[in-house]
Formats: C-alpha cells, sequence, structure tokens
C-alpha cells in the first residue's frame, strides 16, 4: 500500500465573529486556500483528482455542496469534483482521513483535504434550529431518546460541565488554562511562528466592504488577557464552571492540506513535509460527548505501536478548556507540548475548519522545533474523535 504524505499546508488567520472576514462568502473563503496549496506546492491544478472539505453547519451560504462551490470559486478546472463532510467538529479531520484513504489506495494520486465556517454568516447551530423554526422536526428520534431517557438533545455546553465536574477541575482552574492559551498565542505570533501557515487574504467587514491591509493575524488572542478579566466573564450556567471566556471562540475561517502519494510526489517534483503515519476515530457516550479523545488516543497510540511519550507534540482541540485538561490527566502526556502556539481558546475554532487548521500549525510546528512525531485529536458532536498521528519529514 502507499503512503500519504502532506506536501502543502495552509490557513487563513481566524477572524472574530462579524469581524475583518465576515465579509468573505464561505465558498470565497474555502478558494483562496484552495488557490493558495496550489501555489506553495506549485502543482498543476488538472493534477488535484478530488476536493474533499469539511463543513458542519450546512445550510445558506454552506449549503449545497459546499466543497463544489469552493471548488468552482478557485482556480480548480470544473473537471475536478469535491464533496462536503460533516463529523461536527471534526470535519476536516476526518477530510484529511479520507483524503490519505484515497491517495494510500491507490485510486487517486493527489487530494485536497480543506474545511471552512464561517460563524458570522451561518450561526452555530443553524441545521437544528432552522429546520425546528419550520416545523421539519429534530434529530432526536423516537428510537435515540428511548436509549438515552430524559435526554432532550446532546449538548456540548452540559458535556464540557459534566467533564469539568469528573475530572474535578474547578472554574479557577480552567480559567488559568485559558489564560495559557493566550499568552502562548500571543507569544507565537509576536515571534512571527504562523507566518508560515497563514494565506494572507483581503480583510473584509461584515458589510462586504474591502479594510485597508489583508487579514494576518489571528483575530481572537488577547493580548492583555489577565485571570482577573477571564474570570470576570459571566459562567454559562448558575454554578457551573464553563463560561464564554475558558471555551473555543466563534470563528471564521478556512485550512486545507494537499495530500499525495508517491506517484503524486514525483508528479509534483516537491519535497513532503510530513507523513500520515495513523489515522483512526472512535465513537464514545454522546451524551458527555467531549470525552472521545481520551480512549481514542489511547487506541491509536496501541496501533500505532507507539506511547504518549513518543509524541513530540499534541494538538487537543480546545472546544472548552476541560476538555484538554481531561486529556492531559488521563493520558499523563507532557502539558508542555500540548497546543504549544496556543489553542483555539486564544485562536478560534471555525467549526468544519478546525481539523485542518489545527493539523496545518501542527505541521509548521514540528517544523520549527524539529519534532519527528505530532498527534491531533478533537472532541466532535454526538460523541466522537478522530486522531491523526503525523511524521515530519
Amino acid at each position: 500500500m502507499s503512503e500519504a504524505y502532506i506536501v502543502a499546508a495552509a490557513r487563513t488567520a481566524g477572524g472574530r465573529r462579524n469581524g475583518r472576514l465576515s465579509g468573505w462568502h464561505p465558498a470565497d473563503l474555502a478558494a483562496q486556500v484552495i488557490n493558495a496549496l496550489l501555489e506553495r506546492s506549485g502543482a498543476d491544478p488538472a493534477l488535484v483528482e478530488d476536493v474533499i472539505l469539511g463543513c458542519v453547519s450546512q445550510t445558506g451560504q454552506q449549503s449545497t455542496n459546499i466543497a463544489r462551490n469552493a471548488v468552482l470559486a478557485s482556480r480548480l478546472p470544473e473537471a475536478v469534483p469535491a464533496t462536503s463532510v460533516d463529523r461536527q467538529c471534526g470535519s476536516s479531520q476526518q477530510a484529511l482521513h479520507f483524503a490519505a484513504q484515497a491517495v494510500m489506495s491507490g485510486s487517486m494520486d493527489c487530494v485536497i483535504a480543506a474545511g471552512v465556517e464561517s460563524m458570522s454568516r451561518v450561526p452555530m447551530g443553524s441545521p437544528h434550529v432552522l429546520p425546528l423554526k419550520a416545523g421539519l422536526g429534530s434529530y432526536m428520534s423516537p428510537q435515540i431518546q428511548a436509549r438515552y431517557p430524559g435526554v432532550t438533545e446532546f449538548s456540548q455546553f452540559t458535556g464540557a460541565e459534566m467533564m469539568a465536574r469528573k475530572y474535578g477541575f474547578s472554574r479557577e482552574q480552567l480559567d488559568a488554562f485559558a489564560l495559557l492559551s493566550h499568552q502562548r498565542a500571543a507569544a507565537a505570533a509576536q515571534a512571527r511562528r504562523f507566518a508560515d501557515e497563514i494565506v494572507p487574504v483581503p480583510a473584509r467587514s461584515a458589510e462586504g466592504g474591502a479594510l485597508d491591509e489583508p487579514h494576518l493575524a489571528d483575530e481572537g488572542i488577547r493580548y492583555d488577557a489577565t485571570l482577573e478579566s477571564i474570570g470576570s466573564v459571566k459562567l454559562l450556567a448558575e454554578g457551573g464552571r464553563i463560561s464564554a471566556a475558558n471555551a473555543s471562540q466563534i470563528c471564521d475561517g478556512a485550512a486545507g492540506l494537499m495530500v499525495v502519494n508517491e506517484r503524486g510526489l514525483k508528479a509534483l517534483g516537491v519535497a513532503p513535509l510530513a507523513r500520515v503515519h495513523h489515522m483512526s476515530v472512535l465513537g464514545h457516550d454522546p451524551v458527555i460527548m467531549l470525552e472521545a479523545p481520551i480512549p481514542a488516543t489511547e487506541r491509536a497510540l496501541k496501533k500505532a505501536g507507539l506511547k504518549i511519550g513518543d509524541i513530540d507534540l499534541y494538538e487537543v482541540n480546545e472546544a472548552f478548556a476541560s476538555v484538554p485538561l481531561a486529556w492531559l490527566q488521563a493520558t499523563g502526556a507532557d502539558p508542555a507540548r500540548m497546543n504549544v502556539h496556543g489553542g483555539a481558546i486564544a485562536l478560534g475554532h471555525p467549526l468544519g475548519g478546525s481539523g485542518a487548521k489545527l493539523m496545518t500549525t501542527l505541521i509548521h510546528a514540528l517544523r520549527q522545533r524539529q519534532g519527528r512525531y505530532g498527534l491531533q485529536t478533537m472532541c466532535e458532536g454526538g460523541g466522537m474523535a478522530n486522531v491523526t498521528i503525523i511524521e515530519r519529514l
């Protein structure tokens, strides 16, 4: 079987809700990343055989196969097909898995895996809320409700609180982790650690007007964050521990990776950035929902023949501070190796784009630190988790 190599990895800088990327139609924003992958790899657009793109809220401007619409907005020829993936927050990490599986099988030689989410234009929860308002019903079927009695919906916010309580984290500990995320992201930005991974795109306001300069910096980083300012944010639920300040930020953004096999490498004539060493996905309890990365990591390491200490860097999505903290506690991983350039609490979580975004950051961080192995995982709606292990080349 062939290997899967990543030859280009790029992302937009994150945009805050109604911020500097909110004027972009999501198909056009994803197209900017696709074009950047072509430019960075030097690939003939005709060599790309498929585009697999993650997106969670596939309605409105993100409906009708957003992946195909991104292709039609890009430099790729019409002959390049595309399909959209929804594995909730892991959508574009799953897109990478599908792309890698395609080139490893030999059925394709060059595939783009990407993701996009405009949370300004298509609010989180729209695919559930809009049908309810239209009288089209809920995803919670009678048989699901019979299996999980008393559960009216699967809620990530409930799951985040359950995680904090199960693993014994106080509000103060969650806030301290949130501060660390901002501090690490600020340090990385100031040291230009993100410079090679970010695609410069013109800033556009929510009204659609072009601003004066390209969008080059993650808009969510709070350089002046303190424990006091984070701790002053209202809790999401009375008596709870989760606040908007120790959870991921709503974000607009896109990211992508070009994935090839040996024939693809030869056709492109480029050196690979990384090799996909392992990929897997695991289902878990949908009520606590966010715990799946823990057993998924344990199983992935066993299947890959590695131990947690063999991994040089970890990217564990900061959907809520309780998730990476619980992951650290359960796996015994070195905290100094996790989310070394900050995470979604500071940099934003553009839902369907986050898997490709985290992988882009992981690849570049491994190269900067001369590490060998990187592991990425994230919690996903419905109680799932993808795990990807890469080897820097």
